[in-house]
């Protein structure tokens, strides 16, 4: 019974990630402000990409490759959380 809340955590992130790219076919808040107060030129690129623009490569099909990118990015934010707790519970 105890546990059950981070499973429902789960369950609704992993929902959000899967259905949040259907929601708008408009570009991200950020880009657009960037975009609408002209310093989008000004950004500077990432040290290193794991999945560029949030689109996993090779998939033709744009909303099926956001989504993909979206399941592996919060599967590896799981898994580092769950390994982060892991170690602060030991050292408590």
């Amino acid at each position: 019974m105890k546990e059950k809340w981070w499973i429902w955590g789960i369950v609704i992130a992993f929902a959000l990630t899967v259905l949040s790219p259907l929601a708008s076919p408009w570009p991200d808040g950020l880009e657009r402000v960037a975009e609408d107060l002209g310093f989008m030129e000004k950004a500077r690129e990432p040290l290193f990409k794991v999945i560029p623009d949030y689109v996993f490569p090779g998939i033709g099909h744009e909303a099926l490759a956001t989504i993909l990118a979206g399941i592996i990015g919060t599967a590896i934010t799981l898994g580092l959380s769950y390994g982060l707790a892991r170690i602060m519970k030991q050292r408590a």
